[in-house]
Parts: C-alpha cells; structure tokens; sequence
C-alpha cells in the first residue's frame, strides 16, 4: 500500500505493506494546504463539509453534489469538465468514464489538476467511479447518489507533482486523460514515467522506514470499511480487542452504513491523524490485498482527526 501521511504543513509520501505495522516503507515529504473534505451519505444528495476555514464542524454543502453548480466540488472541477486554455489536468480512475469493463487492480480515483501560467496547482483524490468526465459538463452518475463517497481537494504547488507521482506509479492507477504539455512536465521524471504507464524500478515494499509515537507502543487505529461477516468483535484481550464501528452511524445528522458505503477510512488512537484508503478490509482476503497496489491519504490535523473519531465512536457492544 503506497501511504501518504499529511500534516498542516506536510505530505509524507509512503510505501507502506500495511496499515498497523509501518513498515517497509518509502518516505518523501512536501508541503500542502487541503482546501475541503466532503463527505456524502448513502442515499444524500447533499454532502457534509470541512474546509480549510471551518473544520470545527460539519457544514450542510451549498447545493446537491448532484448539481453541475453551486457547491466546492463543481468549483474545484469547472476546468476539468470545461475548456480553460491555461489549465491542464491529468484524470485517473479505476472505472473510466464511458470505457466498458476494464480489468484492473488499482482503486485509485483522482485529478491532478495545474496552470501553464502560475505555480499553483491541485490534487483531488476521491471514490466515484466512472467521474468526472474530462471536457464534459459536470455530470454526478445517478447510480452513486445511494452509496456513500468521500472527495479530498488538496491545493499544491506544482513542484509537488512529481513526488505525488513517484507514489502513484506503486499504485499503478488507470490514467484515462492527460493534456498536460510536456513544456510543464520536463523536470518531473516520474510524472513522465507515470503518464507512460510505466511501473517502478523497485518492487514494492523493499525499503524500509519506520513511524513511532512517544512511548515505545504504536498507535492503534479505528477502522470504517466495508467488511466481510468474518470479522467479529472481541474485547477478550485488554488494548488488544476488536471493536465493530455500529452501522448504521450518524454523520451530523446523516445516516450512513457499511452496506451502501463506498468510502474506506481510519483515525488513529491516540488522536489527531485521519487516513483516507481506497480499498476495503476484507478479511477473508487480506493476503491478496497485501500484494496489490493500494492508496491511503493521511492527514495529521485535530479538527478534522475529531470529525472522523466522532463516527468511529459509535461502536456496537462488545459480545
């Protein structure tokens, strides 16, 4: 799994095998600012947002995600879905739009998007499938308004591309449009070779680094995933239990559940990082997901971590 731990003021850039160990793992570190986080229920055609002005709480979105207008995301996008001669972007999706039944391992889901005319730049990394459609007016496929998705915009400079796209060659993502000139591209080697579709020169997990807390003991995390029916809670062992996240649980004031819920996500405990993942835990398959490239985006920011822990606390009872 290619981990990208973000701070307020950093991305750590990680290949990571899993999600408890912090092993083996590949650390590149660049500075950001996430602009806003949505969140939108299962079944919701309006989505609960933080942004970089108002974390402390959820806040309703301005209009459906549905609309081709009036929300943060319509915004980030209007130069993805309309012409702008001085923007270019790069789109990927496991799912492409409007290309049938594509075999791949990948999960990943973004827009890299930049301006040929500033230094400025953004990454918007998100679980739609299928979205959105490059140079086409903005369309939110009606088939998603009854999952539950999660969308990220990280605003960037473009200096950072090319250490986001050293990480996403592990990930090996399906890039589906790029009109990004190579004019713009000439110092970003791995950019290119992503673009290319080539695959890293190393194969994964062979680095090694590693993330401790104060005391000598690893953090624990708090797990929202799709999950099989093998896994079972357990509170047997003291600090060492399994507790089940209730489903349904409340999103200020926004039901959602595993069954229809498309996002994957972690808070750690103690508190303060939230880690976006795009694939789910299944346990009955953990070793396969070992070996395939996954993505997990990670933020270090306590308005947020407490907006996240606040779902991950409405637990089932232990058995």
């Amino acid at each position: 799994m290619t981990l990208m731990f973000l701070k307020i003021d950093k991305i750590a850039l990680n290949n990571q095998k899993n999600l408890t160990a912090f092993s083996k793992t590949e650390i590149r570190s660049v500075k950001y600012k996430y602009r806003s986080i949505v969140y939108k229920a299962p079944g919701q055609a309006n989505g609960k947002i933080i942004t970089a002005g108002d974390a402390g709480n959820w806040q309703d979105g301005a209009a459906a995600i549905t609309a081709d207008r009036g929300h943060s995301f319509a915004k980030a996008l209007e130069h993805v879905v309309g012409n702008n001669d001085q923007i270019k972007f790069l789109a990927y999706n496991n799912v492409p739009p409007r290309v049938p039944k594509v075999k791949t391992k990948s999960n990943s889901k973004g827009v890299i998007i930049l301006s040929t005319n500033a230094d400025a730049a953004a990454w918007i990394v998100h679980t739609v499938p299928g979205f959105p459609i490059p140079k086409t007016a903005y369309t939110w496929p009606a088939a998603e308004t009854a999952k539950g998705h999660l969308l990220l915009c990280l605003t960037i400079s473009e200096s950072q591309i090319n250490g986001i796209a050293a990480s996403l060659l592990f990930v090996q993502p399906i890039i589906h449009y790029n009109d990004i000139p190579e004019t713009e591209t000439a110092a970003m080697p791995y950019f290119r070779k992503l673009i290319k579709g080539e695959i890293p020169t190393l194969p994964p997990f062979t680095s090694r680094g590693s993330i401790r807390t104060e005391n000598a003991g690893g953090p624990t995390i708090k797990v929202w995933s799709r999950r099989d029916n093998k896994l079972k809670g357990d509170c047997r062992v003291s600090q060492r239990n399994i507790r089940l996240i209730t489903s349904p649980a409340s999103v200020s004031g926004h039901n959602t559940n595993l069954e229809l819920d498309e996002t994957s996500w972690a808070v750690s405990d103690p508190g303060s990082i939230f880690c976006h993942i795009d694939k789910p835990y299944f346990v009955s398959s953990k070793k396969d997901q070992a070996k395939e490239p996954s993505l997990a985006v990670c933020i270090e920011n306590n308005d947020i971590f407490a907006r996240f822990d606040a779902i991950a606390a409405q637990l089932d009872n232990c058995p």
